[in-house]
């Protein structure tokens, strides 16, 4: 007895189409990348004209806090340029 070609052709196309129903691990997330560098502002200090003895506890105090701002500016771009090659 001769098979027919189409009679063994058939069932090893279903087989073939039952292969791709099988579950595969999720592609990985995209890496990101950040081209260029963060937007630079220059560093301002407050003005001061402290009258007494607590107004100029006051203004160091601000004159501080203007200083930690710009130093974050500075860490942040030191930051940026170790990250590109």
């Amino acid at each position: 007895m001769k098979t027919l070609h189409c009679a063994i052709g058939l069932p090893s196309l279903c087989l073939t189409l039952l292969a791709g129903c099988g579950s595969a691990p999720p592609s990985p997330a995209p890496t990101l990348i950040v081209s260029g560098c963060p937007a630079v502002v220059p560093c301002q200090l407050p003005a001061t004209g402290p009258n007494h003895n607590g107004d100029l506890l006051t203004e160091q105090e601000r004159t501080e806090a203007a200083w930690a701002e710009c130093a974050a500016q500075v860490d942040m771009i030191f930051q940026q340029q170790q990250v590109m090659p």
